[in-house]
């Protein structure tokens, strides 16, 4: 009698846990936040190297506040301001200090302008005085405290001024900016998109010096959009958005001196015809400013060092490369003014020291693997921090190197995603580590070992309330296509049977250098593909030929061919995943979002024998219509290879439509424009193809806010359902065909 009561008992807390494991994910969860990781707020290392500062919100009072806690310890050490003792403002989003500490800029009432670009009012905290001061009546941009804390510099109306601290001055440096016309200081929209900058001006060491770059957008075509909003007539948006081909902003560096009130231009000794400044920087000697100069190309980039005072340059770097040279933030410039630089010249991304007259001293790192980020060099003890895929292209460590490339220490220890905070001295640093089994976990780490010192912040109870979730492993392994081993992961049903058949839905971006099979933790998107996988579909996601971080050439190897052999990996790797005994090779899909949606569209086109449907959201359809920066760089211009973009844009191969097809667009994307959806909807339907397709007004590239991405998602579903989801998990007669795929 015992026994079996025991034997009850068992068999209802059996049945409770199986229950609890057989949760099923919605859609409404992955959108609402249930998913939500925990994640540490940015920080800001203090000079001292051993404690650092956060931005701190009070929901309960909608206040906000900057705390400064020890590394050491990680408990709070004091709070430097909050928004509660200011009268002025309620709160602030933002803040930047001062060189030596002693100010913080805080900003308030942000908008936002494009991807980077915003608008802002700005005060100034005086942590002594605890005085507070309005930086300008206006909203402004990139507000910039000189390196004495004396004077901030600022954009306001296409225009560069300077605010004397200690006066209250305002000085007005520059005179012709306006609106679609001329910039100064600030990018314009293909340098903020593409270069991946906004503040396009910088003080010297010595505070008595600013460099600007100017931008002449008088040539360049405008783009419209309009603004549907809730009034009862529309307004436009009108920017300056050169398109491949079209008439870039004429560029030139300037020079403001402070002690004559006077700008000039700086111009180097070469004749450059249409060419870019990615980005200024000046070196240690506060009259020595160096300059990346980039043909329009982007084979050719140019490392120029500027004498502010002799108004004169020396060329001490070129990169050249068959295809396109890399843009970085990685150049820094060390005591003696020699400096770090990275470059792909040997085949893979790597670290090199030269002197200050530009002759190489040593390649530091070397190795068929890639540095992907470089943290900076700690001079003291001689040492390079960086991020590599030297343990496999879909994993991350942290690294330490002497820069002769001796001494290399591997700082990370667990297999995954690795990324590293370090302390301004370099002594710590904090590890964010995820993998595809383990979310988010935040560490203090020593620099000098990489030991665990402490652990800061967790996403267990994330990894608890899995546990109650039907889930699938996401299986990571290599397919063979076209010669190459490419990476791919796997996501099954969790009740997969072998003995039968499911349809397969493939998910990829493909753009030039990106990755999408890495080894870290869920975004939004791989709650959705567990979603679609507890209803019986198999998802995978296979990096073709063009993606990064497996070398040069094989990144490289889509140049002025974009669409071609990206497209053919796809197809193939769908035909050969066809062939296993468990997916149905009848059905078949493939989604993707910006490149994405240009290669889903592309996939579906040109393998109509092989693929079911597609979903292109906000997708290129034509290079033709995209910005010159980015096309550019990979296909040079229409007018020199119209084939390039003619003979693999999604547009032109319409009439090759025989399955299902969902296109979906915003309005206001300011990124790919409408446009390129609209004549994608004009072919199909003069190619008389029947398709669905939904337009979200007024929204961005991004495709968010209120409920939009929920019922986007919903939207997205429905469609697969309704293409996809018949005869699911049908039986099958095994066969002994086999895909190669390596585990």
């Amino acid at each position: 009698m015992k026994f079996t009561k025991h034997l009850l008992l068992f068999c209802f807390f059996a049945t409770l846990l199986a229950s609890a494991q057989n949760k099923e994910i919605s859609l409404e969860e992955i959108w609402d936040g249930t998913f939500r990781t925990e994640r540490m707020d940015a920080l800001h290392s203090m000079k001292n190297g051993q404690q650092y500062s956060v931005l701190d919100f009070d929901r309960a009072s909608g206040t906000t506040s900057i705390d400064v806690y020890d590394y050491k310890t990680l408990k709070k050490v004091k709070t430097l301001v909050n928004s509660s003792a200011i009268e002025a403002l309620t709160y602030f989003t933002d803040y930047t200090f001062s060189d030596d500490e002693s100010q913080i800029l805080l900003a308030t009432d942000v908008e936002s302008i494009f991807r980077r670009s915003s608008l802002g009012k700005y005060f100034i905290f005086d942590t002594k005085t605890q005085q507070v001061t309005l930086v300008a009546e206006e909203k402004i941009q990139e507000p910039t405290f000189s390196p004495d804390g004396k004077k901030i510099a600022y954009g306001y109306n296409n225009n560069l001024f300077v605010k004397d601290l200690n006066s209250g001055k305002t000085t007005q440096i520059t005179f012709d900016g306006e609106k679609n016309k001329i910039i100064n200081g600030i990018t314009d929209w293909v340098y903020e998109e593409e270069f991946g900058f906004v503040r396009a001006f910088e003080w010297n060491a010595d505070s008595n010096k600013i460099a600007f770059i100017r931008f002449d957008e008088t040539l360049v075509p405008e783009f419209s959009m309009d603004v549907y909003g809730s009034a009862l007539y529309q307004t436009q948006d009108v920017f300056k958005y050169p398109k491949a081909g079209e008439a870039n902003a004429i560029v030139s560096l300037h020079l403001y001196k402070l002690d004559t009130d006077k700008a000039s231009e700086v111009k180097v000794n070469k004749d450059y015809n249409d060419f870019y400044i990615p980005r200024i920087k000046w070196t240690n000697d506060p009259d020595v400013l160096s300059a990346h100069y980039l043909n329009r190309h982007q084979d050719e980039l140019d490392l120029w060092l500027i004498d502010a005072e002799k108004q004169s340059a020396k060329l001490v770097l070129e990169e050249r490369d068959a295809a396109y040279v890399d843009v970085t933030d990685n150049l820094t410039f060390l005591k003696d003014n020699s400096f770090i630089w990275t470059s792909e010249k040997d085949g893979f991304n790597h670290i090199y020291h030269y002197s200050k007259e530009g002759s190489l001293i040593n390649q530091v790192t070397k190795g068929n693997w890639e540095v992907t980020s470089y943290y900076g060099y700690d001079e003291k003890h001689d040492k390079i921090f960086y991020q590599s895929t030297e343990n496999g292209s879909i994993n991350r460590e942290v690294y330490s190197i002497k820069l002769n490339g001796r001494d290399k220490v591997r700082l990370t220890k667990n297999e995954g995603t690795n990324r590293a905070s370090f302390s301004a001295d370099f002594s710590y640093f904090i590890n964010s580590f995820s993998s595809a089994t383990t979310p988010p976990e935040y560490t203090l780490n020593d620099s000098k070992s990489g030991n665990l010192i402490k652990s800061i912040k967790d996403n267990d109870k994330l990894s608890d309330k899995l546990l109650d979730y039907k889930t699938s492993k996401k299986e990571f392994s290599t397919i063979s296509i076209n010669g190459n081993d490419l990476n791919m992961w796997m996501i099954k049903p969790a009740n997969f049977d072998e003995s039968k058949q499911y349809p397969l839905f493939m998910y990829q971006y493909s753009g030039p250098g990106s990755q999408s099979v890495s080894n870290s933790w869920n975004g939004a998107n791989d709650y959705w593909y567990q979603y679609l996988a507890q209803k019986g579909y198999i998802v995978v996601c296979v990096d073709g030929r063009g993606t990064g971080y497996k070398g040069a050439d094989f990144k490289k190897m889509t140049q002025n061919e974009l669409g071609k052999y990206e497209v053919e990996d796809q197809i193939d790797a769908a035909k050969q995943l066809g062939q296993l005994p468990y997916i149905d090779a009848s059905r078949i899909g493939i989604w993707g979002w910006s490149y994405g949606g240009f290669m889903s569209s592309n996939a579906l086109f040109k393998g109509n024998d092989v693929f079911k449907m597609a979903i292109a959201v906000a997708p290129v359809t034509s290079w033709r219509f995209y910005d010159t920066v980015y096309t550019e760089r990979y296909m040079t211009t229409p007018q020199e290879n119209p084939s390039g973009y003619d003979d693999n844009s999604p547009i032109n191969h319409v009439d090759k439509l025989k399955g299902d097809f969902l296109l979906i667009h915003g309005t206001a994307d300011d990124n790919v424009h409408v446009q390129n959806t609209m004549r994608m909807v004009e072919a199909l339907v003069q190619a008389n193809k029947q398709f669905e397709w939904m337009i979200y007004p007024d929204k961005n590239h991004g495709i968010y806010g209120g409920n939009t991405r929920l019922h986007l998602y919903t939207k997205m579903s429905n469609f697969i359902d309704s293409t996809l989801g018949d005869k699911i998990n049908q039986k099958v007669e095994k066969t002994e065909e086999k895909t190669k795929i390596k585990g």
